[in-house]
């Protein structure tokens, strides 16, 4: 079973570490830097406004789909960052399934007549494994309505950009653009102990200082502390699963069940935290505004 340590700085894929790094107003200039690198002569972005994460059909017994970031551009654009550690058996599925529930609330209300005319959606998916049907040194992949026979841009309002992170493995010697540099850092963040000389640069000079392990108030350790946790469980789950030799098919059938899992484990993890908090004297609303419950929910545990 494979050992883990708490490093200098957060790991950004823990739940915690993505939206402490990228998921609040105060830091957006963070995420707007990483999308212009990712859109780099495509689309500028100056600006974006963070919405609610969690989005419900128009008909009662619609599926809600829950994103990890959801934001807004100037012009209407409309942007899902998603962050991915276990591959699933729907993931490509997911996403489109995600940005299908952006397209139809741009439907205005009470409207008789509408031009469907629509607002951009991108999503943005990091993922801490690799998909199997992709080249082993191909680990960025925009994707596109293309004509098949051409390979002409049929419809530029919705794109999906996938980064398979495991196969991203260049060298400090052999980075050469500010994307380089965003993966780069991600990929290695909670293993670094000192902040490399050429990532010394004002937006990476944020990022680590806002990363910095020993800069958490007590309850933002618990949280990231409890995100840790549950990563770490479900690696060492999947080593062990790996390393005893179990049939393909026994690990196939565990994987479809993941996705069930992780949201499950995810609620339960964070209940677990909200109690240990409320013991420790916190007030209901920080361990929702911490944890992303409801207040009432919150309120409903015993300590």
């Amino acid at each position: 079973m494979q050992e883990y340590t708490i490093g200098r700085f957060i790991d950004p894929f823990t739940d915690f570490g993505f939206k402490r790094l990228f998921g609040s107003e105060p830091h957006k200039e963070l995420l707007i830097d990483f999308l212009n690198q990712l859109f780099l002569g495509e689309r500028h972005i100056v600006d974006l406004v963070y919405s609610k994460n969690e989005h419900v059909g128009q008909l009662l017994e619609d599926r809600r789909a829950i994103f990890d970031l959801f934001c807004t551009g100037l012009d209407g654009e409309q942007f899902i960052i998603e962050v991915q550690r276990l591959r699933q058996q729907y993931f490509k599925d997911r996403c489109v399934y995600y940005t299908s529930s952006l397209i139809r609330e741009q439907t205005p209300a009470g409207v008789h007549r509408w031009d469907y005319r629509l607002k951009p959606v991108y999503l943005i998916g990091l993922m801490d494994f690799t998909f199997e049907d992709s080249l082993p040194d191909q680990y960025l992949h925009k994707i596109q309505l293309t004509r098949l026979g051409t390979g002409e841009v049929f419809y530029d309002k919705l794109g999906y950009t996938f980064i398979e992170m495991p196969k991203f493995s260049k060298t400090e010697s052999e980075l050469v653009t500010e994307l380089d540099n965003w993966f780069f850092l991600l990929k290695n963040l909670s293993k670094l102990d000192k902040i490399p000389v050429f990532l010394r640069k004002p937006v990476f000079s944020k990022l680590f200082n806002i990363a910095e392990v020993c800069k958490l108030n007590k309850a933002e350790k618990m949280a990231y502390d409890a995100s840790l946790k549950y990563k770490w469980d479900w690696a060492n789950s999947l080593d062990y699963i790996q390393k005893e030799g179990f049939e393909k098919g026994v690990q196939e059938g565990m994987e479809k069940g993941i996705e069930q899992g992780i949201a499950e484990g995810k609620l339960e993890e964070k209940m677990t935290v909200a109690r240990s908090m409320k013991k420790k004297g916190l007030s209901n609303s920080l361990i929702a505004e911490l944890l992303e419950l409801s207040v009432d929910e919150v309120e409903r545990l015993e300590a």
